[in-house]
């Protein structure tokens, strides 16, 4: 947990180490590695947009040898395909998750319910939503599968949200990351990112307990 945690507070540097040792190679380890956090729920704690935040800044430099718009499309391709995989996990499994098992604890009939409806109000754009939220970004499209919200809605809003997600988190890394006070203070930016990514979960769950309030 210690080197999974230091790898996304320095997530620069290792970035560099694995250019150097693998070249060409960075772009599958890249998209690998988002779309094990996009398509496999039990995953939901590796980097996503301070991954691709840094990818990107490194990509702006003439000594890496890393090209930004492959980087956009290597990354869109496994948040999107990622996000796939994962709905048709959660629609062929996600009923039939133990309820005794940690994941169906989490998940159980009635929140599965509780989900569907949701998914039923709110449409697709639950899912471009879910894609600036950690963890969520992980557990949405395996519970809009399993809740079976119409796929029509579903994968239009994984296209639109996937693009969306990867370009900001790339551009926004390509233009700005290499800012002396940003490259200077990276590990400050990198919390900065998985904070403000965290506001909406936030201000959803203060939301919900002014309202058991009222």
């Amino acid at each position: 947990m210690y080197g999974l945690i230091d790898f996304i507070l320095h997530i620069d540097q290792h970035l560099v180490t694995i250019i150097d040792q693998f070249g060409i190679w960075t772009y599958v380890i890249l998209f690998l590695i988002v779309f094990i956090e996009t398509g496999l729920v039990i995953f939901p704690f590796l980097p996503g947009d301070s991954l691709l935040f840094a990818a990107s800044a490194l990509a702006a430099l003439p000594a890496i040898h890393l090209n930004i718009w492959i980087l956009i499309a290597v990354f869109a391709a496994a948040a999107i395909i990622g996000d796939t995989v994962n709905y048709e996990i959660g629609k062929k499994v996600g009923l039939s998750i133990p309820e005794d098992s940690l994941l169906g604890k989490v998940l159980n009939k009635e929140k599965m319910e509780k989900a569907e409806a949701f998914f039923n109000k709110h449409g697709g754009k639950t899912i471009l939503i879910a894609r600036f939220m950690p963890f969520i970004r992980t557990f949405a499209p395996f519970i809009a599968g399993a809740s079976r919200m119409h796929y029509g809605y579903f994968i239009r809003y994984n296209f639109i949200g996937g693009a969306v997600w990867v370009l900001l988190c790339c551009l926004a890394g390509f233009f700005f990351g290499n800012i002396p006070y940003v490259r200077d203070n990276f590990t400050i930016v990198v919390l900065g990112i998985i904070f403000v990514s965290l506001i909406p979960m936030i201000v959803t769950f203060i939301r919900g307990k002014i309202k058991k309030t009222a």
